[in-house]
């Protein structure tokens, strides 16, 4: 019999982070600041978006940002690599599976807009292979051998479920220093909406109940969320960048 030292511990995975490498690194971010304020504009999301802020300016660094109440979106450039992060900062109900299909969809989302949207004359795309995921909580997961054991089959049925046919690999960034980060790198390209599509029925299947569970008792979100096209301030419909939102980061 195993000793209570050596039974396996759950790990929940929250705060998950996704971030879906893009083709063109060297992209003008630039005109992706009224992209972002139309979306608070329009509150395109299910989370409520509240600010822009700019970090272009830093090397490597979060690139910009489009900051939320539940989640911050942004065209991030840590380690040099841009991509699309969704950030997710207010815990989820569910299962890793959940949380992780959640993140996942979000992300896609995003990017499928911006591919999508004309002002941005189709410069920024997923280059459809790599996608990072990273744990920003080391007190639930920490950067050790033991948490990636512990979730990898986790991430592993995840991502056969993301890329379906096309075969994956799997890497973990085994610095203790940093977040608990793996990266998925597909066999095949596949478009935005072809991940979409393939998680689509484990999202509406899995996490519909959960994720309505974990809205409908924050009224902050419901009333902030129907009021906030109307009550932003002007200058947010001109593109303005707020110059430092850190009581929200």
């Amino acid at each position: 019999m195993r000793s209570i030292l050596e039974e396996e511990t759950a790990i929940e995975l929250q705060h998950i982070n996704v971030k879906l490498y893009l083709n063109n690194r060297d992209a003008d971010l630039a005109p992706v600041i009224p992209v972002f304020h139309s979306w608070i504009q329009d509150q395109v999301f299910d989370e409520l978006l509240i600010d822009v802020a700019d970090y272009r300016h830093v090397h490597h660094g979060p690139g910009l940002m489009l900051i939320g109440h539940e989640a911050d979106y942004s065209l991030d450039n840590t380690d040099g690599v841009l991509g699309v992060r969704y950030n997710r900062k207010a815990p989820l109900a569910g299962t890793n599976l959940d949380r992780l299909i959640q993140a996942t969809r979000s992300a896609l989302l995003a990017c499928q807009r911006l591919e999508a949207d004309t002002r941005l004359n189709g410069k920024l795309r997923f280059n459809g292979q790599k996608v990072q995921l990273t744990i920003n909580d080391r007190l639930l997961a920490p950067s050790d051998k033991v948490t990636r054991d512990a979730i990898e089959p986790d991430i592993r049925t995840f991502a056969a479920r993301l890329f379906g046919d096309f075969g994956y690999s799997l890497s973990f960034d085994t610095d203790p220093r940093r977040l608990l980060s793996a990266i998925i790198r597909a066999s095949s390209p596949s478009s935005a909406g072809t991940c979409l599509t393939a998680s689509r029925a484990n999202w509406i299947e899995r996490s519909t109940h959960s994720s309505a569970l974990s809205m409908s008792d924050n009224k902050y979100y419901v009333k902030s969320r129907r009021a906030a096209p109307d009550s932003l301030p002007a200058r947010y419909s001109q593109g303005e960048v707020s110059p430092f939102v850190s009581h929200i980061l």
